[in-house]
């Protein structure tokens, strides 16, 4: 049976606790708003595909798939290294060590791993990122951070609006 944030999920958190599904909406909206493009400019893509195909590949390792969404464009959006990286985070955060992510992390660029104001220290001669751009390392691990933190609580919230009926 398909169980959304969209469609069930923020509904019933606004009934058990008044207000804080606008909250947590906004929590993921946000996330999926930053304007970090680097990643995604080197797999020749838009920002919002490779934030997505991310998203995708974060549920279905929960199990959650999506109708609407073709599976095959996370092979084609995410390199392998970086999938290790994400399922590594997202399913076995405390194997994460500052190793792995510096080998991971490695093969960008000085200019593809630093920001702007708000997004680190800009590098002198080069185009800074608006306010609010993030490092790529920062923006993926925000990603990782939400979907894993949405697939969680649909996976409650879906067994409490069983419960109730």
């Amino acid at each position: 049976q398909d169980y959304s944030w969209e469609d069930h999920g923020f509904s019933l958190v606004n009934r058990l606790y008044s207000d804080i599904g606008h909250l947590l909406d906004e929590k993921f909206r946000r996330v999926g708003g930053l304007q970090s493009s680097a990643m995604a400019k080197r797999q020749g893509c838009e920002p919002s595909v490779f934030k997505r195909g991310i998203w995708n590949y974060i549920h279905c390792m929960f199990g959650i798939r999506y109708d609407d969404y073709d599976y095959a464009e996370v092979n084609h959006l995410l390199e392998r290294m970086l999938k290790v990286y994400i399922k590594t985070v997202t399913c076995y955060p405390e194997k994460t060590n500052p190793e792995m992510f510096d080998r991971f992390w490695k093969q960008f660029k000085h200019s593809e791993k630093v920001g702007g104001p708000g997004g680190g220290p800009g590098v002198a001669g080069r185009q800074q990122c608006p306010r609010g751009c993030p490092v790529p390392q920062v923006h993926v691990n925000l990603l990782i951070l939400e979907a894993r933190m949405q697939a969680e609580l649909l996976y409650a919230l879906q067994a409490i609006t069983q419960y109730m009926v």
